[in-house]
């Protein structure tokens, strides 16, 4: 499969979780299962960048349980995931070699991610009352399970 089709789908990832995308990228390239070495995205592998996105990806999951956290569709959340997501396209569109493309898919990903997953979650929701923090954490699984089989794909 191509890399641009992982390059959307991390992009739906990071409208799903906005760091989960960038942490999961970075843990690969950290491990070895994604070469990252000689692109613009090196820094990636480092241990500082993966313990880093990696402590922010987990404060997400545990913000994103409270009641008081914002809709991911208010402008300043949606605008850190359409970045989110370009970001992490463009890192694995450069794997194939095209950063424009892998961009453009990775932010496109993640604009459908924010609105199909809002719409998924908020219908899931309302067919089990007060059990809004189980459908988080079945949303947080399949984030995480569509970002690793992304970066293993590409690798």
């Amino acid at each position: 499969m191509s890399p641009y089709v992982f390059a959307l789908l991390i992009g739906v990832v990071a409208g799903l979780r906005t760091f989960s995308a960038p942490a999961v990228v970075s843990w690969a390239a950290f491990l070895g299962w994604l070469d990252l070495r000689a692109t613009w995205a090196a820094f990636l592998g480092h241990p500082v960048s993966a313990i880093v996105l990696g402590a922010f990806a987990v404060l997400e999951l545990v913000v994103d349980q409270l009641p008081s956290t914002p809709s991911r569709k208010r402008p300043a959340q949606f605008g850190a995931r359409v970045l989110s997501g370009g970001f992490c396209g463009a890192v694995l569109g450069s794997v194939d070699g095209s950063f424009a493309l892998g961009l453009v898919l990775g932010a496109l990903g993640a604009v459908l991610g924010t609105l199909g997953g809002y719409a998924a979650r908020t219908r899931l929701a309302r067919a089990q009352p007060r059990r809004d923090h189980v459908v988080a954490v079945v949303e947080d699984a399949v984030a995480l399970l569509v970002a690793v089989v992304c970066v293993t794909a590409v690798s």
